[in-house]
């Protein structure tokens, strides 16, 4: 086992089944899509555990993957029901785009600058996720351009217009 104390780890999925009698694993993913999952090459669980990815494939929304050392169905069964996780450094993010994990206890400020206070969760909701801001009061900021001006990861800063009575 590697030291993986140096490192984060976001949660990415959980293992629901077995597939086949080749040690194949279904993955229900708790990121965008399966796809994005796809990518990488490596695992990990939460006894640090690392499961490197020999192949991996995505159907009907869930990523089938066959791991380096698992290779029959006993093997994969002992992974059912287990949380898999992503190294956070090994997320690459198109332009403009950014993990809702890397907003939690960001400080929101309107476009004007007054600071509203922290953001304390985010909801994910059909329609648009919906930042909770906790500050004096507790606001929520549906996470839309018209609302949601700016969001600086790297300084851990939202920008956010409020609307009369918010």
């Amino acid at each position: 086992m590697n030291e993986n104390k140096d490192r984060t780890f976001l949660e990415a999925g959980r293992i629901v089944n077995t597939h086949g009698l080749h040690g194949e694993v279904k993955i229900q993913p708790w990121a965008d899509s399966a796809e994005f999952l796809q990518s990488f090459r490596m695992f990990y669980l939460e006894s640090g555990k690392e499961l490197s990815v020999i192949s991996s494939r995505t159907q009907k929304g869930f990523l089938y993957a066959k791991f380096d050392g698992v290779d029959d169905v006993e093997k994969a069964q002992i992974l059912k029901g287990k949380i898999i996780k992503v190294d956070r450094n090994e997320i690459e993010l198109p332009e403009g785009t950014y993990l809702l994990s890397d907003v939690i206890g960001a400080k929101a400020v309107t476009e004007d600058g007054q600071e509203l206070g922290l953001v304390k969760d985010i909801l994910e909701e059909p329609a648009a996720n919906v930042f909770i801001i906790q500050g004096d009061r507790e606001i929520l900021v549906p996470a839309v351009p018209e609302f949601l001006l700016n969001v600086d990861t790297e300084q851990k800063v939202v920008t956010v217009r409020l609307i009369e009575g918010m």
